[in-house]
């Protein structure tokens, strides 16, 4: 990605980012409302390199979607919040995982904005509805909570699955051994769903339960450098 230093501008609507010029391989989505800015370089093939504000990532947009943008006159500025503001905040998070299940949805790589989400996406979309900001990406998301024991789960704690070497799964902790996370077709539920951490006789719990790498707590909003 060349460096991005460039203007500040607001999303009118909700905008793809991708991984790559070509335009190919959705990596994230900007919400509406949301900042990004632009790298110091021109165009590449009618795609420009991007990086979201508010967690710093960074992707292409098609040159045509410039018109979605309306430039700002002053820098996006994190809210900082610690942990007894986002306690209180945390029953807004699982009410809108539970209301984005409640939705027709699928799962899509890269999904943020809804109604189709990767697991991550869920995740960092349902706390950013509450005003909590949250890294992108699951291992992203497990590197800034705080580790703690499964027996000191709480509502509106993270889970995460994967590999000893990298978390590559989340889910938001609901309670009485349960989770929701937004799941896909070849080990899941092709979108939102719950499953659980102590019931294993479901086939997808069982699967999940054996990757589980550790509980995380989000003690702060994140802000990225």
């Amino acid at each position: 990605m060349p460096p991005i230093s460039g203007p500040t501008y607001r999303c009118l609507r909700p905008l793809n980012l991708y991984k790559t010029p070509h335009l190919q391989d959705l990596v994230t989505q900007a919400r509406a409302g949301g900042y990004l800015q632009f790298a110091d370089t021109a165009t590449v093939e009618g795609a420009v390199a991007v990086r979201l504000c508010e967690d710093g990532y960074p992707g292409w947009i098609a040159q045509a979607e410039s018109q979605a943008l309306t430039p700002v006159d002053h820098p996006y500025a994190p809210i900082q919040l610690d942990r007894a503001a986002i306690a209180a905040r945390l029953p807004q998070v699982i009410a809108f995982a539970r209301q984005a299940m409640a939705q027709p949805n699928r799962y899509l790589w890269g999904g943020t904005v809804g109604p189709d989400f990767d697991c991550s996406g869920l995740v960092q979309t349902a706390f950013g509805a509450a005003g909590i900001v949250l890294p992108r990406d699951s291992y992203q998301q497990e590197g800034f909570t705080t580790p703690i024991a499964w027996r000191d789960l709480e509502p509106g704690d993270l889970v995460f699955f994967g590999s000893p070497e990298r978390t590559q799964h989340v889910g938001l902790y609901l309670g009485g051994g349960a989770y929701i996370h937004s799941s896909g077709i070849n080990q899941g539920r092709n979108g939102i769903g719950h499953d659980s951490l102590t019931d294993l006789s479901d086939p997808i719990s069982r699967a999940y339960s054996q990757q589980r790498r550790r509980p995380g707590r989000v003690m702060a909003s994140y802000c990225p450098e």
